[in-house]
């Protein structure tokens, strides 16, 4: 291996032990610090090969926290994949859950918010807060529903 190849190497794994990112992440991180296209695709095709760099596994893995840490919805963790350089169909497959799961996440968010949800007003901030953190209109209204229903209230 040449030097110039372990320098760009070396570089890109402490980049990535600082945090994960996308193969387009790190090809735009390397290139601006000075290393060549061809070197830069020549590293990163190294580093997926021994498996140092999986877009995939860093799309599921974002989608798990986003959902867990963040309490995003399915849209905004899909958008913010596709902005971080992966493809549609990858950003769709990660950011999937079965409605029932995603239902019940906004359906307790929405509880969270404190607000009366008999009061129309209310109603109307909760389902803005929810399309905003990604969750689509219509899951949005029905887990507004769902958490305004008498005794639905979580133990």
């Amino acid at each position: 291996m040449d030097r110039e190849l372990e320098a760009a190497l070396s570089k890109a794994i402490g980049a990535l032990q600082r945090r994960e990112r996308t193969t387009v992440e790190l090809h735009a991180w390397l290139t601006e610090r000075g290393v060549s296209e061809a070197l830069a695709e020549e590293v990163i095709a190294e580093l997926v090969e021994v498996g140092e760099l999986d877009d995939e596994r860093f799309a599921h893995a974002f989608a798990q926290d986003k959902r867990d840490l963040s309490g995003w919805g399915a849209e905004r963790i899909e958008a913010a994949l596709f902005d971080r350089g992966l493809g549609r169909a990858l950003a769709e497959r990660a950011a999937a859950e079965p409605r029932d799961d995603e239902l019940t996440r906004a359906t307790e968010l929405a509880r969270s918010r404190g607000e009366d949800l008999g009061d129309d007003r209310a109603r109307a901030r909760v389902l803005s807060f929810l399309t905003r953190r990604g969750f689509e209109y219509e899951l949005a209204y029905d887990a507004i529903r769902d958490a305004a229903r008498p005794g639905s209230q979580a133990a």
